[in-house]
């Protein structure tokens, strides 16, 4: 299978997304994209965090935020942990929400154990009534056709192919809970240009 390493997926995210945008992440995405670089007031660092709670945050953000796009970055394992939350996104359909599956086909931050079969995430979400899925293998063709997925109608469902990081752990939290969950609240405040 071709893949594309997740660090380069996430940067066509930060370098795509407008600064009124909501990142959310947790698992393996929160740990790179923390790597990253410093955070914005609306990124939603996830964690600590249970596996597949990104997607159904994103839609409550989504739901309560419609002039924001929300991005929702979510691993396979993690989505296998929600599968139901792709039913209610359809059901719902924030034109604003795009959730990212990135797909390593392991379950990465509690030591790379196989994820179970080969689920083909961009059928799950066409069977759950998600009409724009998209899935990229290459980062070339992410780097291309990324900005045009990103900027469809949604709900949009993006599927990533992404290589496993042998040895990876999982993520630490960028602060206090509390303190982290009121500054988010103040930026989702502010006016939309």
């Amino acid at each position: 299978m071709t893949a594309m390493p997740m660090h380069e997926a996430l940067q066509v995210i930060r370098e795509t997304r407008a600064a009124t945008d909501v990142v959310v992440t947790s698992m393996g995405t929160a740990r790179e994209w923390m790597a990253m670089g410093p955070l914005e007031a609306l990124d939603w660092v996830f964690v600590p965090s249970a596996m597949g709670a990104a997607p159904p945050f994103g839609l409550g953000v989504a739901l309560a935020q419609p002039a924001r796009r929300v991005i929702a970055c979510n691993g396979d394992g993690s989505t296998l942990m929600s599968l139901g939350t792709l039913v209610t996104i359809a059901s719902e359909a924030p034109e604003n929400l795009v959730l990212v599956i990135f797909d390593n086909g392991v379950y990465e931050v509690t030591g790379a154990q196989p994820s179970p079969g080969q689920a083909d995430f961009a059928a799950l979400a066409r069977a759950s009534g998600i009409g724009a899925v998209y899935r990229f293998s290459e980062i070339g063709a992410w780097r291309a056709g990324g900005r045009d997925a990103l900027n469809a109608r949604g709900p949009v469902c993006i599927v990533l192919d992404v290589e496993p990081m042998p040895g990876a752990r999982g993520p630490k939290s960028p602060g206090p809970t509390i303190a982290r969950a009121k500054q988010f609240a103040d930026a989702l405040s502010q006016p939309v240009p």
